[in-house]
């Protein structure tokens, strides 16, 4: 699927200890393969990582227990899916063992254009939108989607009755 912007996320949580602490070590043996889920499933484009692939590496914040996770995807179902019906459901439905609650969304989706990869700034800087102001076409989550701009501009499919008086058969 070629499209001409893609959803970015960026997701954060607070470990309730450093990940190498014993009782994070359960998370940490899940990284690799989660990560290399994502990076064959339909739809994934890219994720944040240093040049030594460690997904976890890349600090946005001042507290060290906050780790984040940024992505692009070709669609929001492509990765809904990958977050809710794949292996990554896993560790996810385990989380509030190795991690706490954060405050405000503990995640963020907006679109971008397609091959942009995003800021850590840029990220944060829509999750804090999201928290602010809430839900908008800027800064979204799975239960309040809004359509890329290139689905916002495309013309709306005709319907029999537009067709009818536009004198189509």
């Amino acid at each position: 699927m070629t499209t001409s912007y893609h959803v970015a996320q960026l997701a954060i949580s607070l470990a309730r200890e450093p990940l190498s602490h014993p009782m994070m070590q359960d998370f940490v043996s899940q990284l690799a393969p989660v990560n290399a889920l994502a990076d064959r499933s339909p739809g994934f484009v890219w994720r944040l990582q240093t040049n030594e692939g460690n997904s976890t590496g890349v600090r946005g914040y001042d507290n060290p227990l906050i780790l984040l996770n940024m992505s692009t995807w070709e669609s929001v179902d492509a990765l809904f899916d990958f977050v809710y019906r794949s292996g990554h459901i896993v560790p996810f439905r385990d989380r509030k063992q190795w991690f706490l609650p954060v405050e405000g969304p503990p995640y963020v989706l907006w679109w971008v254009p397609a091959g942009h990869k995003p800021t850590v700034e840029e990220a944060r800087e829509r999750l804090e939108l999201l928290g602010r102001e809430g839900p908008s076409p800027r800064a979204f989550d799975f239960k309040h989607r809004f359509p890329s701009p290139a689905e916002e501009s495309a013309p709306a499919p005709a319907t029999a009755a537009v067709r009818k008086e536009a004198g189509a058969a």
